[in-house]
């Protein structure tokens, strides 16, 4: 693509990519010099020529010029990184059905539900913390909501390949930082919002800012799903220009559960909607999965698939990796793995564990928490696990640079009756937990779901991941043998 097919007065220089990390190569690219929190792209302009820029985006004042180099000053270089982004990858976004969804918790789960029922009918992508996906591709994942060229970039890869819808997780790191800024949404889900991401946002208020942007820039035709339980349900639409569908349980809404039935391996409820009731049946469990399953209803249906076209999707799912996922290897006592890493998530998965446990017998917990991130968090997950558990293993989570002991001490300090353990060592946390299990316990591991790797301080580090270790271990104490995938 030429450059004076994106900017107005410039000459005819060839773009092959663009760029706003200095230290990645990127022949004949525009280098966008974006101010973050920790560094501002105005110090590495030099870099970037070095690894491959011929034009350079800023907006203050640079020390030196090149004259074989196109300088081009804006006022503002996130807005118009968008803007040649969406340009530069053909406007692919507005080639597809978007879904964003967002919240605290749960965007991953309503993000693949959204992508399994609909895939279907219309071929859907995903894009989020489990992976990147649409048809046969798969992909690790990037960040939650990837940064604005890596975003555009698989949009457009999608396009290409004939996908016709995607679902994005939208966090609100990425809200804040102008990556969605240039995604035209045709459908914005609100899950909920509690305790997270502190660190960088500051207060509650602030957070809950950042999620409101998401649906105050929602074009008019649009529709806005959101979560009249949640607190911050209705005030987060209330600056919304597009029309707003509402769901919930304990309150009326436009897609409401008026009776359910939990049970260990499936759920049965009715649904009230648009003046009918359908009796559903399906395999996700637990009660927070059934506002999950609510909001990608709700957003399904009010893009065109009927509810009696989902019946049968809906009933069996496929298992949304880490995500309340049951590992059954034939022993006798119950193991959930599940990515809760927030106060809120882990207390719902902790009362959906005193659920299904029989009176009598224990929940054994094992988490930690991220390195480097919101540690105000930490003694609260002691204490909700002191209320809901019998036994709490505190192991390493994510420590990038922070001592795994420390943050586990700092866990335990919201522990006052509970008996707990420190293994610093993720697989050997898992193990104990299997082995001291009894039949009819139940064996919660949260914090890294499915991921395969843990952040240390020299970065990411290969991990097999709970679900692999659980089998592994479980093999080894029942079966005396280890499981293929670790042979």
């Amino acid at each position: 693509m030429k450059l004076n097919e994106l900017f107005d007065n410039v000459g005819d220089v060839e773009i092959r990519s663009l760029m706003a990390d200095s230290r990645k190569k990127r022949p004949d690219s525009i280098f966008f010099c974006e101010k973050g929190m920790m560094n501002d792209g105005h110090r590495f302009v030099d870099q970037a020529i070095e690894n491959g820029a011929k034009v350079i985006v800023h907006s203050e004042p640079l020390p030196s010029t090149n004259p074989e180099i196109t300088y081009i000053k804006v006022k503002d270089v996130n807005k118009v990184y968008n803007k040649v982004a969406d340009a530069f990858y053909g406007y692919p976004s507005h080639k597809l059905t978007m879904y964003g969804v967002t919240g605290t918790n749960g965007k991953s789960t309503i993000a693949c539900v959204i992508r399994d029922v609909l895939d279907s009918y219309k071929p859907c992508g995903y894009i989020g913390t489990i992976a990147i996906e649409y048809g046969s591709v798969k992909l690790p994942p990037l960040l939650t909501t990837p940064d604005i060229d890596d975003l555009h970039g698989i949009l457009k890869d999608m396009v290409n390949a004939g996908i016709e819808a995607c679902a994005l997780e939208v966090s609100s790191i990425g809200i804040e930082q102008g990556r969605v800024d240039a995604i035209d949404f045709d459908s914005a889900i609100f899950t909920n919002l509690t305790h997270d991401h502190l660190d960088y946002h500051g207060t509650m208020e602030n957070y809950f800012q950042a999620k409101k942007k998401l649906f105050d820039r929602l074009k008019e035709d649009a529709i806005a799903v959101t979560n009249v339980d949640d607190p911050y349900g209705m005030k987060i639409v209330e600056d919304c220009p597009c029309r707003v569908v509402t769901y919930g349980i304990e309150n009326k809404a436009d897609y409401q559960i008026v009776r359910y039935q939990l049970k260990k391996d499936r759920t049965v409820f009715t649904l009230r909607c648009n003046g009918m009731e359908y009796e559903l049946e399906t395999n996700l469990v637990a009660k927070f999965n059934l506002y999950n399953l609510l909001a990608a209803i709700a957003a399904l249906n009010t893009s065109g698939i009927s509810i009696t076209q989902m019946l049968p999707k809906l009933k069996s799912i496929h298992q949304v990796e880490g995500r309340v996922q049951r590992i059954d290897e034939g022993q006798p006592f119950n193991v959930i793995i599940d990515f809760a890493h927030t106060p809120d998530g882990i207390e719902k998965l902790c009362q959906y564990a005193s659920a299904i446990t029989p009176k009598g017998n224990r929940i054994i917990a094992i988490t930690g928490s991220a390195g480097k991130r919101d540690t105000a968090k930490r003694p609260i997950f002691g204490e909700i696990l002191d209320h809901y558990t019998d036994m709490i293993i505190l192991t390493e989570d994510d420590p990038r640079d922070e001592k795994p002991m420390d943050i586990m001490k700092e866990i335990a300090s919201g522990i006052e009756k509970t008996e707990y353990i420190m293994i610093e060592d993720r697989y050997d946390a898992i193990r104990q937990a299997v082995e001291i299990a009894s039949e009819g316990d139940t064996i919660i591991v949260m914090g890294k779901g499915d991921e395969r790797f843990i952040y240390r301080e020299f970065g990411r580090e290969p991990y097999e991941g709970d679900d692999a270790i659980a089998r592994d271990v479980i093999h080894q104490f029942y079966f005396g043998e280890r499981t293929n995938e670790e042979e």
